[in-house]
């Protein structure tokens, strides 16, 4: 065999070991145990079945006893978050999302001409579905999560007021406002 290769193999070899070596050693010197209670957790909601809707766990505050102190001035303001993909206009066109003028007691997924997504569709049931204001609070509060599926990319709002000033806002804007819900 060829001295050259020889030498080749040898040092190759003697690189390994060096390298094994040193990592067994940097092991043993700085071995990390995992601690008994993380530092942090990183909590997912486990997925559940897809025709599943949130309609089973209710929001925890009566939705009439939001309406009660709802402001639509506020909810007006609320709403600009909103504009960038919906509008709230009569005759105003589709945004990115549907034209949300009339929405209070309209049909889940009923603007002729808004293409929306197959879990929508299925929600509405048809047109029986209407968006009242339990159907718009529990939406508003996590879309995905009440309607799994939704193309909506909002990520919903936590904060009771806040949604109930912009369902309040929402229902202003039409030709024929509902009441609010009574207590």
């Amino acid at each position: 065999m060829n001295s050259y290769v020889n030498m080749g193999v040898g040092a190759l070899l003697g690189t390994v070991f060096v390298v094994l070596s040193v990592s067994i050693a940097s092991e043993g010197l700085f071995h990390a145990e995992n601690p008994e209670k993380p530092g942090y957790e990183i909590a997912a909601a486990e997925a559940t079945d897809a025709s599943a809707t949130a309609e089973a766990a209710p929001a925890a505050v009566p939705i009439a006893d939001l309406m009660a102190s709802a402001d639509p001035v506020k909810g007006e303001t609320l709403f600009k978050k909103c504009a960038s993909c919906h509008s709230a206009e009569k005759g105003a066109g589709n945004k990115v999302g549907p034209n949300l003028y009339g929405v209070v007691g309209r049909p889940i997924a009923h603007v002729a001409d808004f293409g929306y997504s197959t879990a929508m569709k299925a929600f509405s049931q048809d047109g029986k579905e209407v968006w009242n204001f339990d159907h718009l609070n529990g939406f508003l509060t996590a879309p995905k999560k009440y309607v799994k599926g939704t193309a909506m990319g909002f990520a919903g709002d936590k904060k009771d007021d806040e949604r109930a000033n912009i369902i309040a806002y929402l229902n202003t804007k039409s030709d024929s406002p509902l009441p609010m819900p009574a207590k």
